[in-house]
Parts: structure tokens; C-alpha cells; sequence
């Protein structure tokens, strides 16, 4: 059996900035039922299926719950906190599994490893434009052979969310994901798009055209309303499809308040 490499933490130089650190349990359960949902077979082929979680915060909480909910995709997962602040590191220590679950100190440099997924959730959300950017290059330049970087931004209590799934070559989807209920129209989540686009949501660019679109649609879909808020959030996504917009997955994702695009549209790339 191919022995597990060791943790490589403290032998490159980390980079990156401490985040603010609030978090909350459950904060994150969105994003980590997507990942689950949709890339379970990357993560049971992988050789060495090493998950980080890059920018954990002040508490491990959420680390935590994605190393017990990706248990049940491979019971041997192997998930790396990684965080900047040396303090936080040592107060996450006591909430280690070893192997399942370790914590170490790192940031986009991913303490020198290769993992196969990592799950950045507002890290980059204090960093401008081209150093975000720069910041996905980085990460996605140490993904193991057909890794993913899952990246992106979430409210305080995880009901509104957005992140950008990319791998080497580059952004692949956006998601944007909620608790229907809370919502007045989708478009409410342009506060949650990522750096890449987030200043682009204006009129005349691919971002703001299919917020706009998406609107409209859940315009026409208020007779559902009736049926509940997630059937008219369905009926908003078909409209997209129908009208040519590049929605990935299907409605076992839009039931649960999902929405996955392709990148190219939204970003005119």
C-alpha cells in the first residue's frame, strides 16, 4: 500500500494574509454538500485523496464537519487545516483525528503538498482584484493531477453563498446557492460574487446580464410560489436552460437552492 506523504508544513514560506476568522457551525454545509454531491468520483479515484481546507479561521468547526462529511465518500480521507496564524493552529490541535484530520500552519503555498480538493471559503474576500487573481493561479499551479479548487464566499450563518470551482487550466462553474426562502429575488446574491466579478455586476457585462436574467425568470415563476419558494427557484433555473444559459446538473441541485453555470458565461472568457 502506497505509504501517505508527510506533511510538508513550515517548509514553504507561507503566503497569503490571516482572515478575519469568524465562523460558525454549519456556516459552510452548502458548499460541502455541493462538494459531496458533485465530486465524490474525484475524490474516491485520487491516489492520495488529500483534501486542505485553506483559511479555516478562529475556530476548526467547519474543517471538522467537511472531514466527517467527506468520511462518507472515502473513509480514508485525509483533510489539512491550513491557516496563516500560528495561534490558531495550536487552538485547533485538540480537535484533530490523526490521520482523518491535522492542522498546520500554511497558506496559498499549501505547505508545500498536492492535495486533490481545496475548499477556500472567504479567504479572498479582503484581497483586490488582481491579487485574488493571483491568489488562484497560485493555488490551482499546486492542485494534485486533475485537482479542483473550490473557491468563494458565504454569509455569516451560510444561507447565501457563491464559489467558483476551478482546476489548472483555470475557472470552470460558478455557484450560487441559498435558502430560497430568505430570498426577495436572486439577484440578492450579487453581495456574494466572488473578486473576479463582483465589480463587473454593471450593465453591459456578462455577470449583470444573467443576474438580470435570473430575475426575470423568477418573475415568471411567481405562480409557483404557491407550490413553495425552492419550485419556484426550479422553475427560474428550467427558464435559464430553456433560454440558452449553460446551467450545469440538474434538479436534484436546484432543489436544494442551487445553480451552477458554466464560467464562460458570466465572465465573457
Amino acid at each position: 500500500m502506497r505509504k501517505a506523504p508527510r506533511l510538508a508544513a513550515g517548509r514553504a514560506r507561507a503566503l497569503g494574509l490571516p482572515t478575519r476568522g469568524t465562523t460558525a457551525p454549519n456556516r459552510l454545509r452548502r458548499v460541502d454538500r455541493w462538494i459531496v454531491g458533485t465530486q465524490s468520483a474525484r475524490l474516491r479515484d485520487a491516489i492520495d485523496p488529500l483534501v486542505v481546507d485553506l483559511g479555516y479561521g478562529a475556530s476548526p468547526v467547519t474543517t471538522v464537519e467537511l472531514a466527517a462529511r467527506l468520511a462518507d465518500v472515502r473513509r480514508d480521507v485525509r483533510v489539512l487545516g491550513l491557516e496563516i496564524d500560528p495561534d490558531r493552529v495550536a487552538a485547533a490541535a485538540g480537535s484533530a483525528d490523526p490521520p482523518r484530520l491535522e492542522f498546520a500552519r500554511g497558506g496559498f503555498e499549501l505547505a508545500g503538498l498536492r492535495p486533490v480538493l481545496v475548499r477556500a471559503l472567504n479567504v479572498l474576500r479582503q484581497y483586490e482584484e488582481r491579487a485574488a487573481a493571483e491568489a488562484w493561479t497560485e493555488l490551482c499551479g499546486r492542485l494534485a493531477p486533475g485537482g479542483l479548487l473550490v473557491e468563494g464566499t458565504c454569509d455569516e450563518v451560510g444561507r447565501r453563498a457563491c464559489w467558483v470551482a476551478l482546476d489548472a487550466g483555470g475557472p470552470l462553474t460558478m455557484t450560487l446557492a441559498a435558502r430560497v426562502a430568505d430570498l426577495e429575488r436572486p439577484s440578492d446574491l450579487a453581495e456574494r460574487l466572488p473578486k473576479a466579478l463582483i465589480h463587473h455586476n454593471v450593465p453591459g457585462e456578462p455577470v449583470h446580464e444573467f443576474l438580470l436574467a435570473f430575475d426575470r425568470a423568477w418573475a415568471v415563476g411567481a405562480p409557483y410560489a404557491a407550490f413553495g419558494p425552492r419550485q419556484r427557484w426550479v422553475a427560474a433555473v428550467e427558464r435559464l436552460s430553456e433560454e440558452g444559459w449553460p446551467v450545469v446538473g440538474g434538479r436534484s441541485r436546484w432543489r436544494l437552492g442551487e445553480v451552477t453555470v458554466r464560467w464562460s458565461a458570466v465572465s465573457g472568457e
